[in-house]
């Protein structure tokens, strides 16, 4: 990584003033940042390049070992090697004003404003996101429907106000990140940061801690939340209620509860994005001679003409009697009544009779009660004969 000409990685020529060094580095931080190519190992390593570059060539002294030796000037610990984080720290906030040091923290520092130690004025860490499910009918998924959940999460403690600090007490710097809530690693010229296991990132710690939290800001509790189930909804289907899950750690950002909608089957219908789906059984005699018939929706019914001589499994279509789609309040699904034919299982002898008169008129000369005319009528609306 060193072999590489610093001033070729930074973009600028050699005789580039501070202002043009500050200016290039200050581009090319924010486009490989980490936080902004989370997991491009790529842009984390070009990073820790330019970085490197920049901290050298800041500094005049530096930057003259760097024209008049390059990179070796630097190595097996030639003075310019990654400060210890916490007095680089110590160097830049505690007015010193740092001339030097290197790795990432003096360079956030200069540019971001001290985002390394963004603990001391943000507080404690954010909660955690908490999940519930709440279950309903197809016709609450049509029309939507407000619901009241119950369910326990981590709530602000009272007696302290969440800051975790018995009266009277307070938040010191964190002892093992000096108040940064980062700890470092030094590899070469690069300082690698991880959030301090001692605060949890915070960059502090409690004095005195709370007698009710224990020091964490935050207590269990039952909570209740309100959620409007937007019309159309579909099984799994997650909602989002910002800030009502597990509160931070010592004053930290609430976390966020997330609802996933559960619809229970319907005994009638069956869905597929915004479309029903409805097995419709029509009488042999109605499939047959043809009329109307009342075919169910989730708003009541609704009359279809049946022609003669409908044959099992045809599909009638019944626009925007479906679901209401989720994004657009103009779209309706339709509804698909696919027709069965329904064969009654018991015949008076004088329905019996005229059934076989009428397969005989059809030329089913082995037409015979004894037989079973009712599974030959089946078996002919069906479409097997």
């Amino acid at each position: 990584m060193a072999s590489e000409d610093f001033y070729e990685l930074l973009g600028v020529p050699r005789g580039a003033s501070p202002e043009e060094l500050k200016k290039a580095y200050r581009k090319l931080a924010v486009k490989y940042h980490p936080d902004k190519n989370p997991g491009d190992k790529e842009a984390e390593e070009q990073f820790k390049k330019i970085s490197e570059a920049y901290e050298v060539l800041k500094d005049p002294e530096k930057r003259r070992r760097y024209d008049q030796f390059g990179p070796d000037a630097f190595r097996g610990g030639g003075g310019g090697a990654a400060v210890d984080p916490f007095d680089l720290f110590r160097d830049v906030f505690g007015g010193g004003g740092g001339g030097g040091g290197s790795g990432f923290g003096s360079i956030f520092e200069e540019f971001f404003g001290g985002s390394s130690s963004q603990g001391q004025e943000a507080g404690g860490a954010r909660g955690s996101d908490l999940r519930v499910s709440v279950e309903i009918s197809l016709k609450q998924a049509a029309e939507g429907v407000d619901r009241e959940i119950k369910y326990r999460r981590y709530g602000t403690c009272g007696p302290c106000d969440g800051s975790g600090a018995a009266s009277g007490s307070g938040k010191v710097m964190c002892p093992t990140c000096g108040g940064i809530g980062q700890v470092a690693s030094n590899q070469g010229f690069i300082s690698i940061r991880r959030t301090c296991p001692k605060c949890s990132g915070s960059g502090v710690t409690i004095e005195n801690p709370c007698g009710t939290c224990g020091g964490e800001g935050r207590v269990r509790e039952p909570a209740t939340v309100k959620v409007s189930i937007p019309k159309g909804v579909d099984d799994g289907t997650r909602l989002c209620s910002r800030g009502r899950g597990d509160a931070g750690l010592m004053g930290g950002p609430a976390a966020d509860l997330y609802v996933f909608v559960q619809v229970k089957d319907h005994e009638l219908f069956e869905r597929d994005g915004d479309d029903l789906f409805h097995e419709l059984a029509l009488p042999y005699t109605l499939a047959t001679l043809g009329g109307s018939i009342d075919v169910p929706t989730l708003n009541g019914k609704v009359s279809l003409k049946i022609p003669a001589g409908t044959q099992s499994g045809r599909t009638f279509r019944l626009r925007d009697k479906g679901m209401p789609n989720l994004r657009s309040s103009s779209r309706v699904g339709d509804l698909y009544a696919r027709i069965t034919i329904h064969i009654p299982k018991k015949l008076t002898k004088k329905q019996r009779e005229l059934l076989v008169d009428f397969a005989k008129s059809c030329g089913d000369k082995d037409a015979d009660v004894d037989e079973g005319i009712i599974d030959k009528a089946k078996r002919f609306f069906d479409g097997e004969d």
